[in-house]
């Protein structure tokens, strides 16, 4: 198996900025664009919740306020969850994200 440390994507992540890139400790990758997708569908932070509720992830509105944020990591499974009820497939969820972590790297 091939460690995250290998690509540099433990230490590109550790950068901040107050211009929109990634944020200190980012925990995940997803979160900025799941944000971006919600507001994009006039969709609440509580909408987003009951919505992933109704499609089986008992998450709520605080829980996905940290993923936004980059302060909680989120799973594989939450990805792809967060990607139907969004309306996108996960590999939209992680593109943009993973291209600035590479960029800072």
């Amino acid at each position: 198996l091939t460690s995250t440390s290998e690509f540099g994507l433990n230490d590109c992540c550790n950068s901040s900025s107050e211009n929109g890139a990634m944020q200190a400790s980012t925990k995940n990758i997803a979160g900025r664009e799941v944000q971006r997708r919600r507001l994009l569908r006039n969709m609440s932070q509580n909408e987003l919740a009951t919505a992933c509720q109704l499609a089986g992830w008992d998450v709520s509105r605080g829980t996905l306020a940290k993923i936004e944020a980059g302060l909680r990591c989120v799973s594989d499974v939450e990805v792809v969850l967060l990607a139907k009820v969004i309306g996108c497939n996960p590999g939209e969820l992680l593109k943009r994200g993973f291209h600035e972590c590479l960029k800072m790297c």
